[in-house]
């Protein structure tokens, strides 16, 4: 039999990128994509994607296309995916989220060589052709575990890049909307998907008061449709411009690339904005920094409460949230604001 060519010697010309899922994973995944396109110069690299978050895709330098599915279509919706997904003929497949439903999608392939992580679950393994060991998933950041692909694959040497692209349009509509408002910026997200994750509104509020009475500025709110009366909150007790739910995701890239400052729980816009190379501040409570704070930089903090880092998506106690005040925050907030050079100045 043929010798099977280990990862780092593979040559592919038709790539797919398997990681559908959240904003935060899109974004923790995004310097795997420049390294593949450092590794394979010449092929076509799709990024199959859930399809609310396929515009943030859009416009990659590093990407041919991207693979849009609908997460809530039926089986017949799925069985045409599964259909395309063979059509492409890919011949590496690389599934960095790691669940049956990515499984199932990196097998309909029928690619010659899928590769997933050892953390992988709901048997999504036996779906992979290759699997990168991860040592120890608790003691890395999700950066650094997806990157042992690149490793693998013979990449680990070129730099972790985030690029994100920004629409030049939106971003002349942001430039726009913001003009008008005393700087600094600051872009404030109250929301989270995890109730255990979502710091007190009142807490946001109170931050950005004693930012703005002593740095002056102006305060976004920002969040999706179902944050909303999050937003509303901060806004109404800080007088701050209240955009819950009224941006689209390109709409949110571009405004959190204008940021001075950006203040958010662990969500998907702390880690898009910590990508765009904007200062972040942001409260820890059930999540840990250490395996997925905002990566390359210094601006959360964590609670000291004996379940710190437990993942709980649900808690009757929430004993963090009191713990972890605004005066802890404050001092984090303070530093990023004093090396602002647009104090108090208009745009």
């Amino acid at each position: 039999m043929p010798r099977r060519l280990p990862l780092n010697e593979l040559d592919a010309r038709r790539i797919a990128l398997l990681k559908p899922s959240a904003l935060g994973d899109i974004v923790h995944s995004l310097p795997i994509l420049h390294a593949l396109r450092r590794r394979f110069p010449g092929a076509a690299i799709t990024w199959v994607v859930s399809r609310p978050f396929e515009p943030l895709l859009r416009g990659h330098p590093d990407l041919t296309d991207t693979l849009a599915f609908d997460r809530r279509g039926g089986w017949r919706s799925m069985f045409s995916f599964a259909q395309e997904l063979y059509r492409r003929r890919f011949d590496l497949v690389i599934d960095l989220q790691g669940l049956l439903r990515t499984g199932l999608m990196a097998g309909a392939t029928r690619a010659t060589r899928r590769v997933g992580l050892s953390t992988a679950r709901e048997g999504s393994h036996w779906f992979a052709t290759d699997t990168v060991r991860v040592a120890d998933a608790d003691a890395m950041h999700a950066v650094d575990r997806y990157w042992l692909v690149a490793e693998a694959l013979g990449a680990g040497h070129v730099p972790k890049t985030f690029h994100v692209p920004v629409d030049e349009m939106v971003l002349k509509w942001v430039d726009e909307l913001l003009a008008p408002l005393p700087r600094p910026w600051l872009v404030v997200s109250p929301g989270s998907r995890w109730l255990t994750k979502r710091w007190p509104p009142l807490h946001f509020a109170e931050l950005v008061r004693r930012a703005t009475r002593e740095f002056g500025g102006s305060a976004i709110a920002i969040g999706s449709p179902d944050e909303a009366a999050l937003t509303g909150e901060v806004a109404v007790a800080t007088m701050s411009l209240d955009l819950g739910g009224r941006t689209s995701l390109p709409q949110l890239v571009a405004l959190l690339s204008r940021a001075d400052a950006v203040i958010a729980n662990d969500s998907g816009p702390l880690h898009l904005a910590a990508a765009l190379g904007r200062p972040v501040v942001a409260p820890y409570t059930c999540t840990s920094v250490r395996r997925h704070g905002p990566y390359g930089q210094r601006g959360a903090i964590e609670t000291g409460v004996w379940c710190r880092g437990s993942y709980r998506k649900h808690c009757s106690r929430l004993e963090c949230m009191a713990e972890l005040t605004p005066e802890r925050l404050w001092p984090v907030l303070a530093e990023v604001l004093a090396r602002c050079p647009s104090l108090s100045r208009s745009a």
